[in-house]
């Protein structure tokens, strides 16, 4: 196969623009979209560093703090459906901008709350505001570049939710001991809103628009409503493994600083900077996975088995948590947690194989239904855990099943989800 054979047969979509809109632009709204997961995950660190101080100031006992920290994900979860319908009917700048406006307001509002019914009702805001997060990016990413290219875009748009956790902890931890708790709220949140300028200003215009919508609507399934979703085996092989990636992932991001203190007996402070070595690692291998991936297919490798492969090997390493677990001194412990990070390597790659199978039109709406599986695995990962560490007395059951049932969703991906082409080419 010859590359560039692909390439001259068509130019715009060698291009990986819609007519209009450059590719300075495309890659400036690629770096909106990373700055606005960065400001996405600091506002949600908000409320667990912070939480100490507005338990003691609010006198929110044990159950009500579970109750605030969980009611982010009461809308966060249920949304995502809806949002990836939205997404994919919806004018882009502004039901972004809407959106972001919305969790930002909540976030700094947060900080003027009286008792537990405001702050659990802001939560919900916040997460009502940053559901459409996922599938905007996904949709945007598969709508400006061409498949074999949209590996690297997308690991960069991603990747700014890890270097919310890595750089917001540290920055929410200063705010609150230097301002306090409110102010640091009201900062956080009104301050993002500055965002919103350049958003605007760099969205493509109504025309641009327009063509986005036109070139995804080449292809859509005769007899299928535009925006109707489609169920097949893809989606269903999709949400399988991203559920497996999900359960993974926030066991690191909710487990991992306590596993630190009690078992490795480090500091609060060191804890927190060997768990943000990990998210920047993270952050850091899913432009770098996405990107090896890119590079290889252009080169005429099959997609398929590039971006299978990749994941694969993605994947595997997050077994070398397992050992991290069972290693007797925490200086053996931290590199090997930190490689187990690795596995950010695939997160591109996943949410490319979402845009590759997704019928052009529905992109957002696959991309919310599977966000909502992965988040289900979010919220089983934390509570297993910590019911293995109840009934053991240690956290190495626990941290040995996260990356079994890693390991397990590349099932689904190699045995489930089929050629990665959008499902109206393969309909006659």
């Amino acid at each position: 196969m010859n590359p560039e054979s692909h390439t001259s047969a068509n130019p715009v979509a060698a291009a990986g623009a819609v007519p209009g809109i450059s590719d300075a632009r495309r890659w400036v709204i690629v770096g909106l979209i990373a700055l606005a997961a960065l400001i996405n995950y600091l506002d949600r660190a908000t409320l667990s560093v912070a939480l100490p101080l507005i338990s003691t100031d609010l006198s929110l006992g044990p159950t009500a703090k579970g109750l605030v920290l969980s009611a982010f994900f009461w809308s966060y979860a249920l949304l995502q459906i809806p949002a990836g319908l939205l997404v994919d009917r919806c004018n882009l700048r502004w039901l972004y901008a809407g959106a972001f406006a919305l969790w930002s307001v909540a976030c700094g509002l947060t900080g003027a709350v009286g008792g537990l019914a405001t702050l659990i009702l802001v939560r919900i805001i916040l997460g009502a505001g940053e559901s459409v997060y996922l599938p905007t990016g996904v949709k945007l990413v598969s709508a400006f570049f061409p498949s074999r290219d949209r590996g690297l875009p997308t690991g960069v748009f991603d990747s700014g939710t890890r270097l919310g956790l890595a750089l917001g902890a540290p920055l929410v931890a200063w705010l609150t001991v230097r301002y306090g708790w409110r102010t640091m709220f009201f900062l956080v949140g009104f301050l993002a809103l500055v965002w919103l300028l350049p958003w605007v200003l760099a969205f493509p215009s109504s025309h641009a628009h327009s063509a986005v919508d036109s070139r995804a609507e080449e292809g859509t399934l005769p007899g299928r409503r535009s925006g109707q979703l489609t169920l097949d085996r893809n989606l269903i092989g999709c949400c399988l493994g991203f559920f497996c990636y999900g359960y993974y992932q926030y066991l690191l991001v909710t487990w991992l600083p306590d596993y630190f203190v009690r078992v490795r007996h480090f500091s609060l402070l060191e804890a927190g900077f060997y768990a943000s070595l990990t998210y920047l690692v993270w952050a850091i291998g899913s432009p770098l996975g996405g990107w090896i991936s890119d590079r290889l297919i252009r080169r005429g490798w099959n997609e398929t088995r590039v971006r299978k492969g990749v994941l694969t090997a993605a994947f595997s390493t997050g077994l070398l948590l397992i050992p991290a677990a069972l290693v007797a001194k925490a200086t053996s412990a931290v590199p090997l947690v930190t490689a187990a990070s690795l596995v950010g390597l695939s997160t591109a790659n996943i949410l490319v194989i979402f845009q590759c199978c997704a019928p052009r039109r529905q992109v957002g709406a696959w991309t919310g239904v599977g966000n909502f599986i992965g988040n289900i695995g979010g919220v089983l990962s934390p509570l297993v855990t910590g019911i293995l560490i109840s009934r053991t007395g240690s956290y190495v059951p626990g941290f040995a099943l996260a990356p079994l049932v890693l390991v397990a969703g590349l099932l689904s991906f190699w045995f489930i989800v089929g050629e990665l082409k959008p499902l109206e080419r393969t309909v006659s």
